[in-house]
Order: C-alpha cells, then structure tokens, then sequence
C-alpha cells in the first residue's frame, strides 16, 4: 500500500484492508485469503453506498497501475453522468450455478474497474449466490441485479494506459506484483 501513498493518489485513496492499519479508510475481510475476496468486495460495496462527496471510484488490484491522465480524461468526459457508468474490459462467464444471479452476467476485469456514484448507489450489495466466487463477477451481479444492464454505460477500458503485474513504459519496468524481502 505505500506504493500507492507515494503516487499521485495521495488523499483520493481510499484503500480497502484486510485489517485495520494506519491509512486504511476500510477494513473488510479480516481473513485475508483469496477465497474470500468475493465477500469483501460485497464489504466495499457497501462502504462505497455511503461515500456522498466522491463522483467516482476505482477498484483497482494491488498489482497494477493505472495512468492519472487516462484516468483525468475518463473522469472528465464521464462527470455528471445520471446514468451508472462501468469502465473495465468487461467479459461474460457461464456460472451454472448461479443462474439468473451470475450466469452470463457482464463484469469486468479484476485488474481494473471504475465506476460513477450512480453506478455505487444502485449495487444490490445484498446479492444472494452459491459457493465462492471470483469478487468481479460478483460486483457484475452486484451492476447486474440492482441497475440493470439496459441502465448502464459500459465503456471499454484502453489497456494501453493499465498495466498489470509489470510496469513497461519510457524505459522503465517495475515488477509490481513481487516485492523483494530483505
């Protein structure tokens, strides 16, 4: 996280912890595995309903990176939308057991997603479904349950300006999901 604290986020970020630590805003999952990351983005999600005097949020991996421009530009042509904006590369997987809840739903990627208020306040952060599932398909059945998809402005991400894992850019690379311990 102090990656983050040292980029151009500053007072915008708002990460979501496992636990409680200096610079958390919050604290979901208090078990930290990979299994349960469907529960703390329903956790989020709740947070995020409460959050009034922010236009836009970012769910964004702790192993990836997002350009500020690209991220200026997207905020200034999509503010003051009234409708649910979902920014991600956005995919469908079949979930039969979950018809009707995540079977097909649209949803994007893990690496990347950001989304307008109106999209926040309209999540069905009371989503029933069967078994653990991937935490993006479960905000796509969040998107999916309580806007609707006819609602929502999905817009295709440029991946030209996330990098995932690696950061390669201007002669640079920075292995950002490996962090030597020394």
């Amino acid at each position: 996280m102090q990656f983050y604290r040292n980029m151009w986020l500053r007072e915008y970020l708002y990460p979501v912890c496992d636990w409680p630590e200096p610079g958390c805003k919050i604290v979901c999952n208090m078990t930290s595995t990979y299994r349960t990351l469907d529960k703390k983005t329903i956790c989020f999600s709740r947070k995020i309903k409460t959050i009034e005097d922010k236009e836009f949020f970012i769910k964004l991996d702790d192993d990836a990176f997002v350009d500020r421009d690209y991220v200026i530009r997207l905020i200034r042509k999509y503010r003051g939308w009234s409708k649910p904006v979902y920014i991600s590369d956005n995919t469908r997987k079949k979930d039969k057991k979950n018809p009707g809840v995540l079977d097909g739903v649209l949803y994007g990627n893990g690496k990347f997603y950001m989304f307008n208020r109106a999209l926040a306040k309209c999540l069905n952060t009371e989503l029933q479904y069967k078994g653990s599932r991937n935490e993006d398909a479960v905000f796509g059945g969040m998107v999916h349950s309580g806007c609707g998809e006819p609602n929502v402005k999905y817009v295709s991400e440029d991946d030209k300006f996330i990098w995932h894992k690696k950061y390669t850019n201007k002669n640079k690379f920075i292995d950002l999901a490996f962090i030597k311990n020394h």
